[in-house]
């Protein structure tokens, strides 16, 4: 007999962590083209703060309208199977990411061509851990501009679930890397991953620090996940005709880049890319999907993982992104 009620985290109403619940919901059901996941890691991200606080509303989205299950990715196995779906069956392990809400819940539902499968060997944990993260990293560096072995890069917060793949793809692909951490725990984590100058940003002003490190010519690529804090300086730390991505805004939005800054900086470009616009496709999800597992199985890629929280936890792991300590993935365990 199917399983009608699950458990779910639930935001009632736009606020902080403390307006996240544990509540009951209808087990939903996969239509035509869909899999049902049994949810046992959901992923959390910044993003998930933004739109518990109500400050992003991807196109509008009615989803993203209290009340709503957050969380956008997860890993699990397939339940049940919707009409006209093909190349899958029931218990096998998938992992998916890019959607707006529903991951946080015993059962969620998705289309089937962002479900990937998860190859032998690789654990789920270690797959929700990896998955949005990583293909994050591998797009900014393979896609947006595939980083050069003679490329000197600028990433902000290398300890961070992002940050830290990114250093690690950039070195796998030879080039030198500056990196921004708040602390020595942090600063000591990226050096392990092979960060060649490690920047502990409370104490110094990491422009500074680049320019001296590169005599005064600046970094070919800066990653920028911070957003407002730094993105002027980010801007300003590059080669001229170098490439500034703003792929996040863990210190608030970007506002504007005024064109008049990014010509006296160097003729700088300047991108704000998002994974559903290079990860889009059946087939850019299969082939990303691809180089990070083979990654993580050949040894190349650390997955760092800061904690699993049980489900009816979700509250403290927010607490725990918003305070900035993680050093790697937070993850829900559901089941």
């Amino acid at each position: 007999m199917l399983k009608q009620a699950m458990c779910a985290i639930r935001v009632p109403t736009f606020g902080g962590a403390d307006v996240l619940e544990l509540a009951e919901h209808t087990v939903p059901q996969p239509g035509p083209g869909e899999v049902q996941l049994r949810i046992r890691y959901a992923g959390v991200n910044f993003s998930d703060v933004y739109r518990r606080m109500g400050r992003v509303r991807e196109g509008h989205s009615p989803d993203l309208l209290p009340p709503f299950i957050p969380g956008s990715e997860g890993a699990g196995e397939i339940s049940a199977l919707g009409e006209g779906v093909r190349g899958f069956e029931l218990g096998e392990r998938v992992v998916y990411s890019q959607m707006n809400v529903g991951s946080s819940a015993e059962y969620a539902v998705i289309p089937a061509w962002r479900a990937i499968k998860v190859p032998k060997g690789i654990g789920l944990e270690t797959a929700a851990g990896a998955y949005m993260q990583g293909s994050t990293a591998y797009y900014l560096s393979h896609w947006v501009r595939r980083i050069q072995s003679d490329d000197t890069c600028l990433i902000h917060a290398g300890a961070g679930g992002v940050g830290q793949k990114l250093v690690q793809f950039a070195k796998m692909l030879g080039a030198r890397v500056l990196t921004t951490v708040g602390t020595p725990e942090k600063a000591a984590f990226v050096k392990s991953l092979g960060a060649d100058v490690v920047i502990p940003y409370k104490e110094v002003d990491f422009r500074e620090v680049v320019m001296q490190e590169t005599q005064g010519r600046g970094v070919d690529v800066a990653y920028d996940g911070v957003g407002r804090d730094t993105i002027a300086r980010s801007i300003r730390s590059l080669r001229r005709k170098g490439l500034c991505v703003l792929f996040g805004v863990a210190s608030g939005p970007v506002d504007s880049v005024g064109t008049l800054e990014l010509a006296e900086a160097g003729s700088i470009f300047f991108t704000r890319p998002q994974l559903r616009h290079y990860l889009g496709t059946p087939e850019e999800i299969q082939r990303c999907a691809q180089a990070l597992f083979e990654a993580i199985s050949g040894g190349k890629l650390q997955v760092s993982i800061h904690e699993v929280f049980p489900l009816e936890k979700a509250a403290e792991a927010h607490r725990t992104i918003e305070a900035r300590k993680t050093l790697g993935k937070i993850l829900l365990r559901v089941a």
